[in-house]
């Protein structure tokens, strides 16, 4: 009987094919399923928002606000406390993937209606908000899903291979993207080339959907159940869990800051073609490749927490070159602000999920996850409304203060530069000084020890 149990329990550990390939095999099908992803936020995220929604008839400073719907998406991971109790996971995280990337891709068909711009304009906000919702609601449990099949010793090497596969594709996606906008746009056929990235993103969604299917999930450990209250209350006896939460919540305030506005400023102040736009992020996001792969050595080697410092001070370089640009230097100063943003964000994304990993214990982590993404995303949707208005103020009066031309993304590009150094210090003297939990073996070394 005694043997029959734990085989049993090793063959649940080792996957449902009963070897540790599945989880291999997993593994793979995460940094695919990144990717998908990841084209996705591309095509409704910044730029390409800015024009479906400018084509729509929405104001700027609307435009900006519903760019910040990303981050208010992400204070509805709270719901992932309650949600992430239902094991297995995958089931209801497909089913309500499979719900947000079909309202990101009918998006795309709203400019085909023949609706009022008033009419147009509440579709495209409620389908906007509802799908980011629900796309954030299971960002905590999936990403916790997919992360507990990677040892804990390798995290750094796995996120640095999976952003990069997710950057060389989106460099081509974007690409491709770009040129329909224009291809179509120079025809006078802005309507059909919506209608083809929405066909385009609802092939996407079916592409995510089957690698979701066909991934393994880790079987749930057998363990007393433990309420909501004692759950919530051993976070918040957890101090090292807010210092944490704190880093990402400021982040996103200097973040949304500058990127809620850049699409706008792209398309209008500065003139940029779709197709020169999407040059930018092809740049950038080559930068972004090339410095994946070493920081990812060097937070395995040293700590997410000093590759986080790093990457700040790339960061406040790039929001302290965006301050300088102009119309009459955009294309150059823009460049350089996107190749230093990108860069600095190679190692940002994935240290504020690997910091977790690093101080939190494991049954902490997805009601961790979800709570920081929830003050992460509200501090980032908030900022982007307090600053919206700023933004109209300075329009109507003509972009002038005190006789000189200056443009509100670059003031909000102070106020990012400033809040990142500020979060810099904070690294270093707070957050590195916290005590990571035990390290356990990798998952490789535990098959077969149950």
């Amino acid at each position: 009987m005694l043997r029959h149990n734990m085989m049993t329990e090793n063959k649940i550990f080792t996957g449902s094919n009963g070897d540790k390939r599945s989880y291999k095999t997993s593994r793979f099908l995460y940094i695919i399923e990144a990717a998908l992803e990841y084209f996705i936020s591309i095509a409704v995220g910044t730029v390409y928002l800015a024009k479906l929604a400018t084509h729509i008839g929405i104001s700027d400073w609307l435009t900006g606000i519903l760019t910040s719907f990303v981050s208010l998406g992400c204070a509805f991971q709270f719901f992932a406390v309650f949600l992430g109790r239902f094991k297995p996971v995958k089931t209801w995280v497909t089913a309500f993937h499979i719900i947000s990337q079909l309202l990101f891709a009918l998006l795309y068909f709203i400019p085909a209606f023949k609706l009022s711009v008033t009419v147009k304009t509440v579709l495209f906000i409620f389908m906007l908000l509802f799908a980011q919702i629900i796309h954030n609601v299971i960002n905590a449990p999936k990403i916790n899903w997919f992360m507990s099949l990677v040892d804990d010793k390798k995290r750094g090497g796995f996120t640095a291979n999976k952003e990069m596969v997710s950057l060389v594709g989106g460099i081509l996606f974007s690409y491709g993207l770009g040129f329909a906008f224009d291809y179509f746009e120079s025809a006078n056929q802005n309507v059909q080339g919506f209608i083809f990235c929405g066909i385009g993103l609802f092939i996407l969604m079916v592409l995510h959907s089957l690698i979701l299917i066909f991934s393994v999930e880790k079987p749930a450990k057998r363990e007393e159940k433990v309420g909501f209250k004692e759950q919530f209350g051993a976070i918040c006896k957890n101090k090292s869990i807010f210092k944490i939460v704190l880093v990402a919540t400021l982040w996103n305030v200097a973040n949304y800051a500058t990127m809620s506005f850049t699409g706008t400023y792209q398309n209008n102040e500065l003139g940029f073609s779709l197709k020169f736009a999407s040059a930018i992020i092809i740049v950038g996001s080559l930068a972004r490749v090339l410095m994946s792969k070493p920081l990812g050595r060097y937070a395995d080697k040293h700590s997410f927490s000093k590759m986080l410092c790093i990457c700040f001070i790339i960061e406040a370089a790039a929001f302290g070159c965006n301050i300088f640009t102009v119309p009459a230097n955009g294309k150059v100063m823009f460049t350089i602000y996107t190749i230093l943003h990108y860069m600095g964000m190679a190692g940002i994304n994935s240290s504020l999920i690997n910091l977790m990993y690093d101080y939190v214990e494991d049954e902490q982590r997805v009601n961790t996850l979800a709570i920081n993404q929830t003050f992460y995303g509200l501090a980032g949707f908030l900022t982007t409304l307090a600053l919206s208005p700023v933004l109209a103020l300075m329009q109507r009066n003509g972009n002038k203060i005190f006789g000189m031309t200056i443009y509100a993304q670059q003031l909000f590009s102070v106020f990012s530069m400033i809040i990142t150094l500020i979060l810099l210090v904070y690294v270093l003297k707070v957050v590195s000084k916290i005590k990571k939990v035990e390290v356990k073996e990798s998952i490789e070394e535990n098959f077969g020890q149950k």
